[in-house]
């Protein structure tokens, strides 16, 4: 089963009150760096086959603290950048809250499109190619982690709880939090969601749960025993 460690870029100073979007030149904040610096600390004790990460300032920056001493590239995935908000980069998400496309946004994303921009539901079919991708890629034993954005990875955790594209604003993303999928050949489990404590992945194990767990899909009836 692949494990993908999925993780939203620390803080700008734009984050909160101005949607980013894909304006370039944004980088991480004092707050993001010390952020991204614990994130590394956090996820110290999990193996990574592979760090990838949208192509964006915040996102690279964030990704290559968690790369510095353990020998890994930081590899760019177009597929993970944020998403086109087209007219809307840039500007305030208070001056936003009050344009029309604001309610469908929330209320109905699959059929938001952003002027002269992308549709939520186009990155969204982006962002889970490239993590699908990525593993058939690095296998069933691959362990990765992959750096992108707010709604991108929102969208990523819908798809993983099979929920459909209007459900994907009950998800929350913060900064520098880590969300866990393993990706079974079945379905995909969700071990972490927008987590922000030390990380410690539980054993990829038959036997743990008395090897019931015949096509490696099977969830622990009961709720199974856990991290041991």
């Amino acid at each position: 089963m692949t494990t993908l460690l999925l993780v939203r870029h620390g803080l700008t100073d734009l984050t909160g009150p101005v949607l980013a979007g894909r304006t370039p030149g944004v980088h991480l904040s004092e707050a993001g760096r010390a952020q991204a610096a614990a994130l590394a600390g956090r996820v110290a004790g999990v193996r990574l086959d592979a760090i990838v990460s949208s192509p964006l300032e915040r996102c690279r920056e964030t990704a290559q603290a968690v790369a510095q001493g353990r020998g890994l590239d930081v590899q760019v995935d177009d597929r993970l950048i944020e998403c086109g908000y087209g007219e809307w980069t840039g500007r305030p998400l208070k001056e936003l809250a009050k344009d029309p496309l604001w309610q469908v946004v929330q209320a109905h994303p699959s059929a938001a499109a952003f002027p002269d921009g992308e549709s939520l539901a186009d990155m969204q079919h982006r962002a889970v190619a490239a993590i699908r991708a990525w593993n058939r890629t690095l296998g069933s034993k691959g362990v990765y982690l992959a750096c992108s954005h707010g709604d991108v990875i929102k969208a990523i955790v819908a798809d993983a709880l099979g929920l459909h594209l209007d459900q994907f604003q009950r998800i929350t993303a913060d900064p520098a939090a880590v969300t866990v999928i393993r990706y079974a050949p079945l379905r995909p489990f969700v071990l972490r969601l927008n987590d922000m404590g030390e990380l410690r992945l539980p054993e990829d194990s038959e036997e743990k749960d008395g090897g019931e767990n015949l096509t490696g899909s099977d969830a622990a009836v009961g709720g199974g025993s856990g991290t041991t």
